[in-house]
């Protein structure tokens, strides 16, 4: 056997600094895929709220994303990784507890504050795991490594849907009405249905600041190691090579495409199946869906992996990215469980996307990496924009679901996910156009 064999994805000496830092990647799983639902949820609890404005759930908590992780790149370049995991997991921690008084208070915009902080918690989380996973231990394990701790992310994503439909939505008595006899109720009773639900609401964000902060007292005490000394480019250099690099660029709006249709996908399959079971009177349960998507984008990640062993990353991208704009086009024009499933089938085909673009983006690069990767991670803020304007589309013909029709038979509901076609579409063109930049520079 060779010596190259025996080398160890994580050494022994190193195996506990590689499972605290891997959990990380299951916490912003969990704040991810926890807010999700928030959407629909608040839009039940504060009937008044456009779906506008309940998307903008959506773009307080990925915005933290774009305005923090430019700093937090600066941060770790200036100090070290330690010092930013413990920045944000402290950011974390403020946000999900900033959640009481919102609660307290009754303030919607004071939630959005809240998601807003976690947010950037997670940005110095996200910019700083990555990299840290890579050096702790040989090189020519890194990307096993990585693959490993990802891994955990879409565990953290699954126990954050679990959550929210066990102890948020099923738990919420605004949803046991319908909007005619909610709105009859006495202001009394409105009262105390809100002061109860928006509780209900902040009870998981609470219990995840003490999590965290339990997590962040365990990596106080311990020991990460410094990563290797390499010769820092300047900020002007990196940011002049990057901007001149063609498959950089459109990585980050590729990114950003991607992202936003997870989000997209993922936050209005709620609002989709509210549209069915008004329409048909089925009692189909949205996080069950939601859930069995999950389900999917895990196999798919593991296809998407397996296939690359065989067929070049962009090759598998651009596939993917065609799937999935078909998919997306499935769930516009397939009436009832026909749409619902193909929704549902978008996640296979996002699954590899992230990781593939990030890998595609930042190839062959050098120190420049680490602003890029940045960029990459401020490229998240297209799960912030997008939302807004799905629910834009869902608010043509009023603030119901199916207010009006497309074709005498597409809800705007239905119509929405054009979004994710042409993003996804989109993403499969970067892959399509990357298979000459990449390929042939291997």
């Amino acid at each position: 056997m060779s010596k190259k064999a025996r080398i160890p994805v994580v050494s022994k000496e190193l195996l506990f600094p590689f499972i605290i830092i891997t959990s990380l990647f299951a916490l912003w799983g969990i704040a991810n895929d926890l807010t999700n639902p928030m959407v629909s949820a608040f839009k039940k609890v504060m009937p008044e709220l456009s779906n506008i404005q309940a998307s903008l759930v959506q773009f307080a908590f990925y915005f933290g994303y774009f305005f923090m992780a430019f700093p937090a790149a600066l941060f770790i370049r200036r100090f070290s990784y330690k010092s930013g995991i413990l920045l944000g997991l402290s950011l974390y921690a403020i946000g999900a507890f900033l959640f009481y008084p919102a609660a307290k208070y009754e303030e919607y915009n004071y939630f959005l504050i809240s998601l807003w902080v976690i947010t950037c918690g997670l940005a110095f989380l996200e910019t700083t795991a990555n990299p840290l996973i890579l050096a702790l231990g040989d090189k020519r394990t890194a990307t096993q490594r990585l693959n490993l701790a990802q891994a955990f992310n879409p565990v953290g994503s699954l126990t954050g849907m679990i959550i929210a439909q066990v102890f948020v939505l099923q738990a919420l008595r605004s949803d046991d009405y319908t909007a005619e006899a909610y709105n009859a109720l006495a202001s009394s009773e409105l009262a105390a249905i809100r002061e109860n639900d928006l509780s209900v609401i902040s009870i998981p964000y609470l219990s995840l600041g003490v999590l965290v902060l339990i997590i962040m007292a365990i990596i106080v005490f311990t020991k990460i190691p410094k990563t290797a000394v390499e010769d820092k480019m300047s900020l002007k250099d990196s940011l002049k090579k990057l901007t001149a690099n063609k498959t950089y660029l459109k990585g980050v709006l590729a990114q950003a495409a991607c992202v936003g249709s997870q989000i997209m996908c993922w936050t209005y399959i709620f609002h989709y199946v509210d549209n069915l079971n008004e329409t048909t009177g089925s009692t189909i349960t949205a996080t069950n869906y939601n859930v069995a998507a999950m389900v999917l984008f895990l196999s798919g990640r593991w296809i998407g992996t397996a296939l690359m062993k065989k067929v070049n990353p962009p090759k598998v991208l651009m596939l993917f990215g065609l799937g999935g704009a078909l998919a997306s086009v499935g769930a516009i024009v397939l009436p009832g469980m026909a749409g619902l499933i193909s929704l549902v089938a978008i996640s296979v085909f996002m699954s590899i996307m992230f990781p593939t673009i990030y890998g595609i983006a930042l190839k062959d690069m050098g120190d420049e990496a680490k602003i890029g990767s940045a960029g990459l991670v401020m490229a998240i803020v297209g799960g912030a924009l997008m939302p807004i304007i799905q629910a834009a589309i869902l608010d043509l013909g009023g603030d119901g679901l199916a207010d009006i029709s497309f074709l005498g038979y597409i809800p705007e509901v239905n119509l929405s996910f054009i979004l994710p076609a042409l993003s996804l579409a989109f993403v499969g063109y970067y892959g399509y156009n990357s298979i000459k930049t990449v390929v042939r520079n291997d």
